[in-house]
């Protein structure tokens, strides 16, 4: 999942990004509402993490804009007002969830899953194909009932490539997916990862490459 975290406070907002890049969370920010329309336009966000009190271009229109405009992406508004109308008023401008500040990271991470999984095709939490058992939640992975230890950039693929249920994806889908917008599409990042990843797994290799497409799931044959 790849997340957009509008907030104009840069402390919280790194220490949000901080603790999203340990749960295998792909998280860029921005500190106003200008950015952050900016933003969805040129990047691909599951979810915008939105401040309601933002500077320049308000919370409220920005919220209003994302659900006329990009409709695909889930909105979870964050503000330090806590009343029923504030809640209701934000809903009404196109909120998919509403967190009101201060609030238990827990559970932020936990609204921020539900919302990935509204925005995607049902599927179930747990996924388990060629002998290999990913829990998103508990972020575990075995094969043949073995754990498997991964790097959160090992999970954040596999778990990728899992979902697209044997589609092949190339490499510049898996940096939006898995990596922020510091990536560097040129390096060799993914290839290196994708390397690591098939060692940990360990054979029949779980994952194959398409010469010149990319990459996808499952043994070969």
């Amino acid at each position: 999942m790849r997340v957009l975290i509008a907030e104009d406070d840069p402390y919280l907002a790194d220490a949000i990004r901080a603790g999203l890049r340990r749960e295998t969370i792909a998280a860029d920010v921005v500190h106003d509402g200008a950015a952050a329309l900016e933003a969805v336009v040129d990047e691909t966000y599951e979810v915008v993490l939105l401040d309601r009190d933002l500077p320049g271009v308000h919370g409220d229109e920005v919220c209003a804009r994302l659900a006329r405009e990009h409709p695909h992406v889930r909105v979870l508004m964050l503000t330090a007002a806590r009343t029923l109308d504030d809640r209701v008023t934000g809903f009404e401008l196109g909120a998919d969830d509403y967190l009101p500040k201060p609030f238990e990271f827990p559970e932020l991470v936990a609204r921020l899953r539900a919302l990935e999984r509204r925005s995607q095709p049902a599927s179930p939490p747990v996924l388990d194909a060629d002998g290999i058992r990913l829990d998103p939640f508990r972020r575990e992975v075995y094969r043949n009932g073995r754990l498997v230890r991964l790097s959160p950039k090992e999970f954040a693929v596999l778990h990728t490539l899992m979902k697209a249920d044997g589609g092949v994806l190339g490499a510049q889908t898996l940096l939006e997916q898995a990596w922020d917008a510091n990536a560097d599409p040129f390096s060799n990042t993914v290839r290196v990862t994708v390397s690591n990843l098939r060692k940990r797994l360990g054979e029949p290799w779980a994952i194959q490459t398409v010469p010149g497409i990319g990459y996808r799931f499952g043994t070969a044959g």
